[in-house]
């Protein structure tokens, strides 16, 4: 069995890391260069850096940003956030990052991830999906959550290999900041269709939380945020906890 990666996340806004419940209600989580550095040392398998209001803005990604993140950590680590393009993800990945992570201008146009991986290589690409539940089945939103769509999460989650994405990071809005634990079949079925690496990303809140995810969800990735960024649970202290459960990790 592979074994599981542990990933923080950090949500960054006018250059602060932010964390909010159901995509809103932002706080001040500190500054993304020191948390990156910590979360390294601590023992972090990877990172993501997520622009969140880059798409929204209208804007490219935060390029100071990655450049000293690349600078400061020697663990791989991921950047998303109004990538539009061959030539927006060129430029990250010069700064330093690992691999993209491409949302709303991937619904709007497939053929990107396609380019993407063409360019770069299937391993580069990272297809993230927000999924919010809508009367019996789940739904992509785009733009941080901020518009629905009426394409069906699991028929976009099918596509992705075929299209050139490398993994899914996959988002429950309803469970996103709630701290009530991840939504665990959405993550399996996701897998079970796609036959990716699955990030399961949305309600981390305790130790057997990322437990449950990584063997009821049969994710291959846990991401959390806030949990981290406020000191709630300790990276050292979880893959102590997920070595006891008998979860492979890194």
């Amino acid at each position: 069995m592979l074994k599981k990666r542990i990933i923080p996340c950090l949500d960054v806004k006018d250059g602060r890391t932010v964390k909010g419940i159901h995509f809103v209600d932002l706080r001040d989580a500190g500054d993304p260069i020191s948390l990156s550095r910590a979360y390294a040392s601590q023992g972090a398998d990877e990172l993501v850096l997520l622009d969140i209001t880059a798409t929204v803005e209208g804007r490219g990604t935060f390029l100071k940003v990655v450049e000293e993140v690349a600078e400061q950590v020697d663990i791989p680590f991921t950047v998303g956030g109004g990538i539009r393009s061959v030539e927006d993800a060129e430029s990250l990945l010069k700064a330093g990052a690992d691999k993209v992570s491409v949302n709303s201008a991937a619904v709007k146009n497939p053929d990107l991830i396609s380019r993407l991986a063409d360019r770069f290589g299937t391993q580069c690409v990272v297809l993230a999906v927000d999924a919010g539940w809508v009367g019996p089945e789940w739904y992509v939103f785009t733009h941080g959550g901020r518009q629905a769509t009426t394409m069906k999460a699991m028929e976009w989650i099918e596509r992705a290999p075929g299209l050139g994405a490398g993994e899914i990071l996959l988002t429950s809005m309803a469970n996103d900041g709630t701290k009530s634990g991840f939504a665990c079949g959405l993550v399996k079925e996701a897998g079970k269709l796609s036959g990716l690496p699955i990030i399961a990303s949305g309600g981390a809140g305790t130790l057997e939380h990322f437990a449950e995810v990584f063997v009821e969800g049969e994710a291959d990735a846990a991401l959390a945020a806030s949990i981290f960024h406020f000191g709630e649970v300790q990276i050292p202290t979880l893959k102590a906890y997920l070595k006891q459960c008998n979860i492979p990790i890194r």
